[in-house]
């Protein structure tokens, strides 16, 4: 669609499906169009006949799918041959700076050292210290080779509406307090006690659960049938048991009211289906979920009719890791991101479903914290981090494994106010 839109004098083959061609008969289809267009699965199965075609260009978007470098994908990729590579991204680095040493050494192999001394000159030293020297250097070396370009440049775009970021702050319910406090108690024993590997797994799941428990006792607890009490012979209601669902529905009946789309993520496929469930049943308003099992021919469907069809139901649900990048969801003028992926390069590359280039409204962010709760501390020190964390390109949440047992019960003890 987009190559139609802005380059149509181009021919283009697309390549995917069980019925794509493969080996010989693939190289003869490709051999006249100017552009071949495939999905980074598919270029690892059909390796061979990708490897053996004669290549202008090889040009990778959202390139961060290939930020591991053992992964099958990413060697398949980086040994097909080509005149020049692109690799296009907003998250150069999710989690770790092995993943820009991964792009840069698709783009120009051996250029950032090999892996192990990369590590040691410089990933450890930034993630590690925040070794300003080390950061220096990284970025002298990096620099030539990277062209940046933010959307808020008037060189870029000049009529860029405005992206309005606010926090939406909820409290716990009596039920919500009381199994957070459990949870705190139980795994903070078995912490103390645990080092290595099985310490950091137990922090995780730790982790994972007060998420749950901030978005709903539902959730948390996995009890089938989960509907609102407006549904007849309902086992189990979600109203009145989550603050923070009762403070997005309030959000959403302003949305609603007013003919706005919404945009809402969650990194719960179980959430999410929860949620698509709840809100027609609630405000009467249609859903779509986008999640990870959705099939492609589906997941286009659904962002065409998000996006041209005027009576398409006005919420988008998406699972935060198959719905953040790749879409084109720019009828929304509201992203709430329901519970927090504590990356902020993750949480802005979803919100830039709706503020890119073609969003004619101002975009209200809405992100959700749970007061007196790990939300609120885990954002606090992100906030008053984030000067270092662009400097280092984020962390993911494995830093938090790596705190001692006093600093994490300082940030999981529930604070009630």
């Amino acid at each position: 669609r987009e190559i139609g839109r802005f380059a149509p004098g181009l021919k283009t083959y697309v390549h995917r499906g069980a019925t794509r061609l493969k080996g010989g008969e693939m190289r003869e289809a490709v051999k006249d169009q100017d552009v071949v267009l495939t999905s980074y699965p598919v270029a690892r199965l059909d390796a061979e006949s990708f490897q053996s075609t004669k290549w202008l260009a090889v040009i990778l978007d959202e390139a961060q799918n290939i930020k591991n470098p053992d992964a099958k994908q990413t060697q398949a990729i980086r040994k097909i041959g080509a005149e020049f590579r692109i690799a296009l991204t907003g998250t150069p680095v999710e989690n770790r700076l092995s993943e820009l040493w991964s792009i840069m050494h698709f783009l120009n192999p051996g250029y950032l050292g090999a892996r192990k001394a990369f590590r040691e000159n410089f990933a450890l030293p930034i993630e590690r210290y925040h070794d300003e020297e080390a950061i220096k250097q990284l970025k002298q070396l990096t620099t030539p080779f990277i062209l940046r370009r933010v959307k808020t440049d008037p060189r870029v775009i000049s009529d860029l509406p405005e992206k309005v970021e606010t926090k939406v702050y909820c409290s716990l319910t009596e039920e919500q307090a009381t199994l957070y406090e459990a949870v705190v108690q139980d795994v903070m024993k078995k912490i103390e006690e645990e080092e290595g590997i099985k310490r950091r797994g137990l922090v995780l799941s730790m982790m994972m659960q007060l998420k749950q428990i901030c978005n709903h006792p539902v959730q948390y607890l996995h009890q089938s049938r989960a509907s609102t009490s407006l549904s007849v012979g309902a086992e189990v209601s979600l109203d009145n048991r989550s603050g923070k669902l009762e403070r997005m529905g309030e959000l959403l009946e302003e949305v609603l009211a007013d003919n706005d789309r919404a945009l809402i993520f969650t990194q719960f496929a179980e959430m999410g289906e929860m949620l698509a469930d709840y809100l027609p049943r609630a405000f009467g308003a249609a859903t779509q979920f986008l999640h990870g099992g959705t099939p492609a021919k589906m997941r286009d469907q659904m962002v065409t009719r998000f996006q041209e069809d005027e009576h398409a139901p006005p919420i988008f649900i998406l699972s935060l890791k198959a719905g953040g990048t790749g879409l084109n969801l720019t009828r929304a003028n509201h992203v709430f991101h329901f519970d927090r992926w504590w990356n902020p390069a993750v949480e802005n590359q979803a919100t830039d479903r709706a503020f890119r280039i073609g969003q004619k409204r101002n975009v209200q962010v809405h992100k959700f914290v749970t007061t007196g709760t790990l939300e609120e501390m885990i954002d606090d020190m992100i906030e008053s981090k984030k000067g270092l964390a662009q400097a280092v390109v984020g962390s993911g949440e494995n830093w938090l494994t790596e705190m001692s047992t006093d600093e994490l019960r300082r940030v999981v003890t529930l604070r009630r106010q």
